[in-house]
């Protein structure tokens, strides 16, 4: 499926200033009327959009703790019902990705349902790690549909430097 970016403004601004001749009153009444129309084009704007749904793909943002202790980052996350091989964890410099996509049971038909309020299909979350990790250490896992990804820090290491004095 092609992916398609459309990009909405949700208010158009309107910069409009009082003439002198104008009474409070008429400035009010085009403030109102330029509210109204505001709202007219944001609808409209999003009606466009509504007619589209079925081309553009959504996706959920996961949800994570992140928290450290003496000698790692850790990332938790509930992933119920994501297959190991649905899961893509990227790291680049400071940052790491976490990707995957829940599946949905397509073998229940859609008027079987009565509630349907479980997210399902892609999601994904970019993290910004405040301190240096050891990136050929880090190791994911899941267990009772939690995801645990351990990000072992890099040992600080005191350098000495030598002040020469070249008077």
């Amino acid at each position: 499926m092609v992916k398609k970016k459309k990009t909405l403004s949700a208010h158009s601004s309107l910069s409009l200033r009082a003439h002198p001749s104008e009474s409070k009153t008429d400035r009010q009444e085009k403030k109102e009327e330029d509210q109204e129309q505001e709202i007219k084009f944001s609808e409209e704007s999003w009606d466009d959009l509504a007619g589209e749904t079925d081309e553009l793909e959504e996706e959920g943002q996961l949800s994570v703790d992140v928290y450290q202790d003496k000698n790692n980052i850790i990332i938790k996350s509930t992933i119920a019902g994501v297959e190991p091989e649905d899961i893509d964890i990227t790291f680049d410099n400071d940052m790491i990705t976490i990707r995957g996509k829940r599946r949905k049971d397509l073998t229940i038909r859609e008027e079987d349902y009565f509630y349907q309020e479980c997210y399902w299909g892609s999601f994904s979350r970019s993290i910004i790690l405040p301190v240096d990790v050891m990136e050929e250490k880090i190791k994911a896992t899941i267990r009772n549909g939690i995801l645990t990804i351990s990000l072992p820090k890099t040992k600080k290491q005191d350098i000495d430097i030598q002040v020469e004095d070249e008077n």
